[in-house]
This record gives structure tokens, C-alpha cells and sequence, in this order.
């Protein structure tokens, strides 16, 4: 394929304008839901302070260099995860489909949280939840189930319309391209969600008894350290909350020029979605200890993770607090702008890849990937079914999918088609940080051997006691189920034929910096 074939390619599939967007697209895809209620909590739960060791170990031995991974594979492929897998060699191709499959799972409940932050943000300025939110968010807003009672289509208003609004607000800004709707809603999105969790810190840090909040947190329980599972704890909130392993950044880094400095960037990312959730921490802690001193109770007797922290404590902070519309605003607010940039990134992995398959028109793989990624997220997260698939598909999916396929790509990448030599040489090209030698060993040892302790152990925790109660036929169905089909149509889907004019071939490198005597104004703005 011709140089100008490849360029032509390229503008086809759109492109961030500068690097800086690229990076504010990457930060907003790392910095999700999961920041905001999962990090706090999981500091937390082991060790508080002396968490912040492993945690910090993690993210240099694990979720930087495979960050750094993800950013090789896709810049130097110029592809969609699949893509990028076929030119670095035929066989492969499954794993970037393996990806695709997990983000459109991953998209289709993703959408349904936004919804519920989306109302809660309104309920928040009257306080409609009332006097019991627990009994609200499980009885009247989500109208659920027992899970014994199977899966109801009792569709219910209240869930239906906010997710029919994120549905068409998504389809919009993903139907806009790359910059003009991706790289545009990072650059607005991520400086406004900064702002507002900052202004709800500093409110939160106002409240009577936000200091002992601070101390439940941050008090480090040194002997932690000896425990597996609290060194477990920390790769995976890693790995989850940078969104590595499942196609998101090495679709986003094949949007950015070949001349784009990937391991700053990468450092830039990695340091700011951390800094991100240490600030999560802060806060969402801050407003716990107001909450323990105002009920009587200590500190870990109303802390509570996930689901439970985002819309039952908080709402019943914001029943207590003064400036409570305010806090709910805030955090519910942020919830909706750090989950669609999220959500925006899962689902250009998917429309990505459908792109370079079959060549389509932008407008028409949105089209062909969001209407039917709408229509199964109606059908069961506008239900009073939503809460118990949510849950088990969240679960799985993350355990069983991401951490799976990350360990499975690694191991593909470095021993059998032997690529990290290729891809160290690419990074160091324009790199502002060398990753010659550390990087190569951590990948392709410490990495996989540290993730796949971590898979082998949670998949013994779950045959040894079933996911949260739930039935087996709903484990097996919503949970294993969904986990190994992914699997199965990503090896299907990588039968399919690429159309002719797709080279498989790797594209030209980047030229020498040293050779490189003129850059054009697109290639400068990438630096």
C-alpha cells in the first residue's frame, strides 16, 4: 500500500486534531464511574493509607505498562483493536473481536447507570427520595424484583426516558467523528468534571466530622500489606480504572499522529486518573464522616461500595448536610460527565472496528452499532429486572472479560508474535521517556504473571461461593454466559473476510527524528 493510500485511509477514519486532545479523550475514558465510587471504597476496605503502596506499585508495574502496550499496539498498526491484531499477526485477529464484544457489553449497561445519575442529579434539587433512600432507589425508582421472581419486562417510565436521553446524546456526539464529537466532548467534559468535584471537595471538607472521614481513609493498617488479596485489590483498580486491556486506547492512539510523543502522554494519563481518584477519595470520604457523626455510627458502619455509595449514602448525606442540593448536583452531575466520556470511548472501540471490517460511512456504524446496543439496553435496564443483570453482568464481564483477554494479549504479544522489540524500537522513537529493557520485562513477565494471579483468584472466590446470591441459571446466563460469548463470536466475527482494498500489512513507521528535516502543520500539532 502506497503512502498515499494510507493517508487516504486514515482521514477516512477520522483523527484527533493535536495530542492534546487525544489526551483529554484518553483521560476521559479512563476517569469513569468507577473513580468516583469504586477507588474510595476499595482504599478503604484494605488497608486505608497503606493502600496507597500497592496501589502506586500497581500502577507502575502494571497499569502504565500496559497502557504503554495498548498505545504501541495501536499506533504503530494505524487500526481498531482487531485491526491492529490481523497486521501484527494472522490468527490474532480474535483477540481485538474478544475486546470488541466486552465494550459493547460493557456499553449496553454502562448507559444505564448515566440514566439513573441523570434523575437522581433532578431529584437532588427537591430531595425526592425522601426520608428512606435505600427503600426508594430499590422499591419506587428501580420497582425490583426478587431475583428468584426471573426477568420482568415491566417497563417503567422513570427508567425508560433518561435512558432513551442518553441513548440519543450518545448516538449524536459518536455520529460527529472522532474530533469533532469524541475529542470536542473530552475537551469540554473533563476540565468541567475537574471543576465540579473540586468545588464538592472543598464542600464536603466543610462538614462536621469530614476529618474523621479523612482518618478512616487514610489511617494506614500497615499489616494489610501481608495479605494477597489486598495486593490483588490494588492491580485490579488499576487496571480497571485506566481502561486498558479492551481496545479503548489502542483504537484512540491510532486517531493521533506517528509523530506524537506516546510515553508522555501515557505518563500524563496514567498520573492524572490516579490524581483523579485520590480526589475521589477526599471527597466521597469527607461527606461519610458528616454522614457517621450526624447518625451516631462509626465511619465503616455507612461506608458502602458501588451501587449502594452512589445513590443510597449519598442521597442520605445530601438529607443531612447544609448546601445538600448543592453536593447532589455536584455529584451526581459528575457522575453523568465522567461516565459519557467513558461510554463514548467503550462504544468507538465497537464503531471503530466495524469501520476498517466493512468500510462504512461514520454515520452509518453508528447507526448500526448504538441502535442496537439502545434496544437490548432498553429492553432489560428499563425493567424491574435492572438492578440484578446490571449487577451480574458488571461482575462477570470485568473479572472474566477485561482481565482475560489482557492477560491472553499479553502473553500473545510478547512470546508468540513477539512484538515488544517492534514496539519498544516505535516508543522510543519520539518517546520523551525511554522504554527500552524495563518496559520489555515487565510486560512480558511481571505484568501477566501479577493479572493472572489475580484472575486465578477470583475465579476460585467465585466457584467457591456464588456472585452475590443470585440463582444459578441467572449466574450462568447473564454472568459465564456473556463472558464466554464474547469469546466465541469474537472468533466467529474474525472468520468474517476483511474487504479487499484492507491492507494487512503494517503501515510505514514513523521516519527518524534524526532523517526528519520538515514536518507539516497537522504533524507539529501531534508533537
Amino acid at each position: 500500500m502506497s503512502s498515499r493510500e494510507v493517508l487516504s485511509t486514515e482521514q477516512r477514519r477520522g483523527a484527533f486534531s493535536s495530542r492534546k486532545v487525544f489526551i483529554f479523550a484518553a483521560i476521559g475514558s479512563a476517569v469513569g464511574l468507577g473513580n468516583i465510587w469504586r477507588f474510595p471504597y476499595v482504599a478503604y476496605e484494605n488497608g486505608g493509607g497503606a493502600f496507597i503502596l500497592p496501589y502506586l506499585i500497581a500502577l507502575l508495574t502494571a497499569g502504565i505498562p500496559f497502557l504503554l502496550l495498548d498505545y504501541a499496539l495501536g499506533h504503530r498498526t494505524r487500526g481498531s483493536a482487531p485491526l491492529a491484531f490481523r497486521r501484527m499477526k494472522k490468527g490474532t485477529e480474535w483477540l481485538g473481536w474478544w475486546q470488541v464484544g466486552i465494550c459493547f457489553v460493557i456499553a449496553v449497561y454502562y448507559a444505564a447507570i448515566l440514566a439513573w445519575a441523570l434523575r437522581y442529579t433532578l431529584f437532588s434539587v427537591d430531595k425526592e427520595w425522601g426520608a428512606d433512600p435505600n427503600a426508594f432507589f430499590g422499591e419506587k425508582f428501580l420497582q425490583g424484583t426478587p431475583a428468584s421472581d426471573g426477568i420482568t419486562l415491566d417497563f417503567i417510565p422513570g427508567l425508560l426516558v433518561p435512558l432513551g436521553i442518553v441513548w440519543a446524546a450518545t448516538l449524536l456526539v459518536m455520529a460527529l467523528g472522532v474530533q469533532k464529537g469524541v475529542g470536542a466532548t473530552s475537551v469540554v467534559f473533563i476540565p468541567v468534571l475537574i471543576a465540579a468535584f473540586l468545588i464538592l471537595v472543598v464542600t464536603a471538607l466543610t462538614l462536621d466530622g469530614a476529618m474523621s472521614g479523612l482518618d478512616a481513609l487514610f489511617t494506614p493498617n500497615w499489616s494489610a500489606l501481608g495479605h494477597t488479596s489486598v495486593w490483588a485489590a490494588a492491580y485490579s483498580q488499576i487496571f480497571f480504572s485506566l481502561s486498558i486491556g479492551f481496545g479503548i486506547m489502542i483504537t484512540y492512539s491510532s486517531y493521533v499522529g506517528k509523530k506524537t510523543d506516546m510515553t508522555g502522554s501515557g505518563l500524563v494519563v496514567g498520573f492524572a486518573n490516579s490524581s483523579f481518584e485520590i480526589l475521589c477519595g477526599i471527597g466521597v470520604f469527607s461527606a461519610l464522616g458528616f454522614m457517621a457523626q450526624a447518625q451516631g455510627v462509626a465511619v465503616d458502619k455507612v461506608a458502602d461500595g458501588g451501587i449502594g455509595l452512589a445513590f443510597v449514602a449519598f442521597p442520605t448525606i445530601i438529607n443531612e448536610a447544609p448546601a445538600g442540593a448543592l453536593i447532589g448536583i455536584l455529584f451526581f452531575g459528575s457522575l453523568i460527565l465522567a461516565g459519557f466520556t467513558s461510554l463514548v470511548s467503550i462504544l468507538e472501540v465497537v464503531i471503530s472496528a466495524i469501520r476498517d471490517k466493512f468500510e462504512m460511512t461514520r454515520i452509518g456504524a453508528t447507526l448500526a452499532v448504538c441502535a442496537p446496543a439502545a434496544v437490548v439496553s432498553i429492553f432489560f435496564f428499563s425493567t424491574s429486572s435492572a438492578l440484578h443483570v446490571l449487577d451480574i453482568a458488571d461482575n462477570f464481564i470485568n473479572k472474566f472479560g477485561i482481565l482475560f483477554v489482557a492477560v491472553v494479549s499479553m502473553v500473545v504479544l510478547a512470546w508468540v508474535v513477539r512484538a515488544l522489540p517492534v514496539f519498544t524500537e516505535h516508543l522510543d522513537r519520539y518517546g520523551s521517556v525511554s522504554v527500552k529493557g524495563w518496559w520489555t520485562v515487565l510486560v512480558a513477565v511481571v505484568t501477566p504473571l501479577s493479572l493472572g494471579f489475580v484472575l486465578v483468584d477470583e475465579f476460585r472466590a467465585t466457584i467457591d461461593e456464588p456472585y452475590g446470591g443470585h440463582p444459578s441459571w441467572m449466574l450462568n446466563t447473564f454472568g459465564w454466559g456473556i463472558a464466554g460469548a464474547v469469546i466465541v463470536l469474537g472468533v466467529l466475527a474474525s472468520l468474517v473476510k476483511w474487504r479487499p482494498e484492507t491492507s494487512m500489512e503494517l503501515p510505514p513507521a514513523a521516519p527518524d527524528p534524526a532523517s526528519s528535516t520538515s514536518a507539516t502543520p497537522t504533524e507539529e500539532a501531534n508533537r
